[in-house]
């Protein structure tokens, strides 16, 4: 079934290490984009999350926001890496031999030093299966909005083809009259000029205009393509590229039933449907 592109839930869950809150928000695109905002003690999570995300969506801008709130008074704990210490000290005693006047440095100048202390994270295995389960739930919700507004497209979609299909059948009912009106059109500018004329030239002559004049194949080609989105949105495929391929042919033959039009009924549909097909055009640049 057809799905859109379009979605932005939005997911929160506690534990003993806090809050994680997981937002989404889908937006139309060409292609697959993922982007990802994660706290220091997720990001080792992206790989898998963007794994996740590329399995179950196939087009679409997708944000994903992850934040997480620390539980009061649940911290992580420090711990002083011994090795990275004693390298600093190393060359604090390598400076000093050089400038011998140099005052020492105090402990919290080297507990500052980048990499001597670091914090172990709160939650640790649990946050992290926490915020798995959490973007699993947050993009299902997703997958099921796009589908939810999949569906209401396809009506939309269905209906525009119904009102095509009504046009293609109102000028292809009054081919007859149209070319009846020709026939006779000519056959007076005949008689207007009160000369002999040879009816098989005539007749040939008739058939050369009518068969520049005849639009039986862009209806034909109309009724095609109608059948084809139909099929399309129907089906369980992904179908925004197709569908967009059918827009312009709907288009290309309905600018060909207006060029070619010698009726102002015909003209006055053919503009109609060149509206209908552009409303689609724009609900299918959404489709998935």
């Amino acid at each position: 079934m057809i799905a859109s592109m379009s979605g932005f839930p939005r997911g929160e869950t506690t534990g003993a290490w806090g809050t994680l809150v997981c937002e989404l928000r889908s937006v139309n695109h060409r292609f697959l984009e993922a982007g990802f905002r994660l706290p220091d003690e997720l990001r080792a999570a992206e790989g898998e999350f963007r794994a996740r995300l590329a399995k179950q969506l196939r087009r679409g801008k997708v944000d994903c926001t992850v934040s997480y709130r620390r539980a009061p008074g649940g911290g992580g704990t420090l711990e002083v890496d011994a090795p990275a210490m004693e390298r600093v000290l190393a060359a604090v005693r390598v400076v000093a031999r050089s400038l011998p006047n140099s005052g020492a440095p105090s402990a919290l100048d080297v507990l500052r030093w980048p990499g001597v202390l670091r914090e172990e994270a709160a939650g640790g295995e649990e946050l992290l299966s926490a915020a798995h389960a959490l973007f699993a739930a947050t993009l299902e919700e997703l997958s099921a909005a796009r589908a939810r507004e999949g569906e209401r497209l396809r009506e939309v979609l269905e209906q525009r083809c119904a009102g095509l299909e009504a046009l293609v059948a109102a000028v292809r009912a009054r081919l007859p009259e149209v070319q009846a009106r020709v026939r006779a059109r000519l056959n007076e500018r005949v008689a207007e000029l009160a000369a002999s004329v040879d009816p098989e030239r005539m007749e040939q002559e008739l058939a050369v205009i009518l068969q520049r004049l005849d639009v039986d194949e862009e209806l034909e080609r109309l009724s095609g393509h109608i059948e084809e989105v139909r099929r399309v949105i129907r089906g369980g495929e992904p179908a925004g590229r197709r569908l967009d391929f059918l827009m312009q042919e709907l288009n290309r033959e309905a600018n060909t039933l207006s060029s070619k039009s010698q009726d102002l009924e015909t003209t006055r549909a053919a503009v109609d449907m060149k509206v209908l097909i552009e409303q689609m055009r724009e609900q299918v640049q959404n489709a998935e």
